[in-house]
C-alpha cells in the first residue's frame, strides 16, 4: 500500500466519522468542501433531498487567468459561495470539511464564507 492510498484512507475514515453527525437540510444545508491538487470546489448540498443547491469552484469562468496563490483563491471561492447562497435564499449552512484538516486552503474558504455572510 503506497503512501497515497493510505492518505485517501486515513481521510475517507475521517470524512465518515464526521459524517455520521452532519446532515444538510433545504433550509441549513451542508457547506461539503473539496479540494484537488489545483483547484478547489465547494457545494451547498440538501442530503434530504440529495440535491445540490449552490456551488462555485476556482475553475469558475470568472477566475479564467488569475494568478494567484491557492489561499487567495479559496478565499475568492468562499466568496463566491457566500454571494450565491445569499442569492439562493440561504443563510445558515453545516461546514463539511470532508476530512480535510482546518487549516490552510479550507480554513481561508470557510473564514472568507463566514465574511460574506454565513452563518455556520
Amino acid at each position: 500500500m503506497g503512501v497515497n492510498n493510505k492518505k485517501v484512507f486515513r481521510r475517507n475514515r475521517i470524512k465518515m466519522r464526521v459524517r455520521k453527525s452532519i446532515t444538510g437540510t433545504a433550509a441549513r444545508p451542508r457547506m461539503s468542501v473539496f479540494r484537488s491538487n489545483k483547484q478547489i470546489y465547494v457545494q451547498l448540498i440538501d442530503d434530504a433531498a440529495q440535491k445540490t443547491l449552490v456551488s462555485a469552484s476556482s475553475s469558475d469562468k470568472s477566475f479564467e487567468g488569475d494568478k494567484v496563490t491557492k489561499i487567495e483563491q479559496a478565499k475568492k471561492v468562499g466568496n463566491l459561495i457566500a454571494t450565491r447562497a445569499i442569492a439562493a435564499g440561504i443563510g445558515n449552512v453545516v461546514f463539511d470539511r470532508n476530512g480535510y484538516l482546518y487549516h490552510g486552503r479550507v480554513k481561508s474558504l470557510a473564514e472568507a464564507a463566514r465574511e460574506g455572510g454565513l452563518k455556520f
